[in-house]
């Protein structure tokens, strides 16, 4: 079971028979406020940063932005360092989403409004790692900025960010900043919400100009889209015989090549239970690496991951558990034992199984 004094977390999850799991725990046991959700971390030069969004429960007004970096001594106390607050009233935020650029300030966007049909961009910079924060910056009409997960920067400096929209049905497209987030463009929608409804894509690399884009939907499983010119055009978007039940995914290109997945392999609406670990070579066929949890009877489930690989290259994920805590896993990609899945059925012998 959990030790809260250390934050170590590795009984409550099912056994991980390869020994790939270095670290599981929680970022903090006790905050003030009852409900958290939507993780996201990233690497600095001074090292972890993570960030989510808690208030009361989610469309609360009170809801904000708050943050915790990793130190020596551990996960620092959660900071709420943006709420939704105007000129006219308080609205909940949404969604942040961190990033590093390889120059430049660390970059905290996140969403403000009552819903996410009405809700628009918001971008904060850090010169210090995280430590203080740049006022924050509404983005233009009609750019979101990365709507649930991380962007990729390209190899001119450009950062290509993956986001949706849901006030006209769940739709796809992709933003693209060359100068931290001052000067935008984006793409029109690329499907169809009638035929395939997604949202919150992560962006795969396959060399300089080959980009897969995958992420949820609402009853079609994960989806899949290809750019094979560096993001400026995109092909159809097809699904990849993987579930989803309507929940949020995560995925990184590993450092050797290698594709990574988090995602719940439940094909039930709304079942937010396992949550699983996957890796492809080339982004069609996916392998069973691992489950981080496994319990369908928990309250609001387990979901909403993200994921990077730090230098070190072990492999970070944060996802939200039961509503209640972020947590953090971490993952020797090396040590994953995985076997493959076929006709989108988890491998029976593995736990989550279904």
């Amino acid at each position: 079971m959990c030790s809260l004094a250390t934050s170590t977390c590795l009984g409550d999850a099912p056994a991980d028979k390869a020994g790939a799991v270095v670290l599981s725990e929680f970022i903090y046991t006790e905050a003030p406020f009852p409900s958290c959700h939507a993780s996201t971390l990233e690497e600095t030069p001074d090292g972890l940063i993570a960030a989510w969004f808690g208030g009361t429960h989610e469309r609360h007004p009170d809801v904000g932005i708050w943050v915790s970096r990793k130190t020596s001594q551990g996960w620092s106390t959660p900071v709420e360092v943006a709420t939704g607050e105007t000129d006219e009233q308080r609205y909940p935020t949404w969604n942040p989403v961190l990033f590093q650029p390889t120059e430049g300030p660390l970059l905290l966007f996140y969403k403000v409004g009552p819903s996410p049909q009405e809700w628009w961009g918001m971008l904060m910079k850090s010169e210090d790692h995280g430590r203080t924060w740049s006022a924050p910056q509404r983005l233009p009409d009609g750019i979101f900025g990365p709507i649930k997960n991380k962007p990729v920067e390209l190899a001119d400096g450009v950062l290509l960010c993956p986001s949706s929209t849901e006030d006209e049905g769940w739709r796809v497209h992709f933003e693209t900043t060359s100068d931290f987030g001052n000067t935008w463009q984006r793409t029109a929608p690329l499907n169809d919400p009638e035929t395939i409804r997604a949202i919150q894509p992560s962006i795969l690399t396959y060399g300089p100009q080959t980009l897969q884009a995958i992420g949820r939907t609402r009853e079609s499983g994960i989806f899949q889209i290809w750019s094979q010119n560096g993001g400026k055009d995109w092909g159809p978007m097809t699904t990849l015989g993987l579930p989803n039940p309507s929940s949020g995914t995560d995925a990184v290109t590993l450092a050797g090549g290698e594709q990574l997945l988090v995602y719940n392999h439940s094909p039930t609406y709304k079942i937010r239970s396992p949550l699983n670990v996957a890796t492809s070579t080339d982004g069609i066929k996916w392998n069973a690496a691992l489950v981080l949890e496994d319990d369908p009877e928990a309250p609001a489930g387990y979901s909403y991951p993200a994921t990077i690989q730090t230098s070190d290259g072990l492999v970070h994920i944060t996802y939200t558990w039961r509503r209640e805590r972020i947590k953090h896993v971490v993952i020797d990609p090396q040590r994953l034992a995985t076997r493959k899945i076929v006709d989108g059925q988890w491998p029976a012998g593995m736990e989550g199984a279904r």
